[in-house]
């Protein structure tokens, strides 16, 4: 059985969960902003924390708030550029009653006392795989202070993007780089908790060297789309040419506006 997705933890909810132009511009599409999005952006913008100060609230990853943070600063520049109305709802949080350091500290892996980041990449003979739904074998790597520290290879228990998933749960994987991924796959990465970089090619440990250092290039928009979950090898999983170098920190930030594009 996987293991319930792990909640962040936020110390203070917003105090407004919806933001209109004075202008009449209420029937627009309302940019989603998760309430983990919220939090990350209070902790560092307000309250001027460190990324890993950040990271130690919340019980993540560094990594996983660099994605968080890129992604919330985005869709906050698209409400201030372009007047558009603006709506902090879901995500996967509990709340911390306390503001203590001791009681705020739920990291997911430690070491030392520091926390780690756990980074699968879909594996073939040393190059990211493309087809996440058939992916065999993950090649998992434990991320601390921008260094990967540890590595192994691993094989999948099932295939299939569910299993999969569950797989990377019980593996405690805290984000994700593959090439192509379907629709379903992303919405059950994004239950699951796990960030995701969609449209990486060449070789896996290169991608996960980039990642640990934050200059990793990937595609938001890349996907499997033959039948949006378990695809076969005679079709095209798409990558768009235009790739992005930590633009917007994960790949599932693409339609934040809470609609497809």
């Amino acid at each position: 059985m996987p293991r319930p997705c792990k909640k962040r933890c936020i110390a203070e909810t917003p105090k407004c969960r919806c933001f209109f132009p004075a202008d009449g511009r209420e029937n627009k599409l309302a940019i989603k902003l998760s309430v983990e999005e919220y939090e990350v952006i209070r902790l560092m913008d307000y309250e001027n924390l460190t990324q890993a100060q950040c990271a130690q609230k919340i019980g993540v990853g560094r990594t996983t708030v660099q994605g968080i943070y890129r992604c919330a600063r985005k869709k906050m520049a698209d409400f201030i550029v372009n007047a558009l109305p603006l709506e902090i709802e879901g995500s996967h949080y509990r709340l911390t009653m306390e503001f203590d350091e001791k009681s705020k500290t739920y990291p997911r892996m430690t070491r030392g006392g520091n926390i780690m980041t756990r980074v699968a990449v879909t594996y073939e003979n040393g190059e990211v795989f493309q087809h996440f739904g058939h992916s065999e074998r993950f090649k998992l790597y434990d991320v601390e202070e921008n260094r990967i520290i540890a590595e192994r290879i691993v094989d999948t228990n099932g295939s299939g993007h569910g299993a999969i998933v569950g797989f990377l749960q019980a593996e405690k994987v805290d984000a994700l780089i593959c090439g192509g991924i379907g629709m379903g796959a992303q919405t059950a990465l994004s239950d699951a908790g796990i960030e995701f970089y969609a449209g990486v090619q060449g070789s896996a440990d290169a991608a996960a060297k980039a990642l640990a250092e934050g200059n990793l290039a990937y595609d938001p928009d890349a996907r499997c789309d033959h039948h949006d979950h378990d695809h076969g090898d005679d079709h095209d999983c798409g990558h768009h040419n235009e790739h992005h170098s930590g633009e917007c920190g994960h790949g599932h930030c693409a339609g934040h506006h809470g609609h497809g594009n």
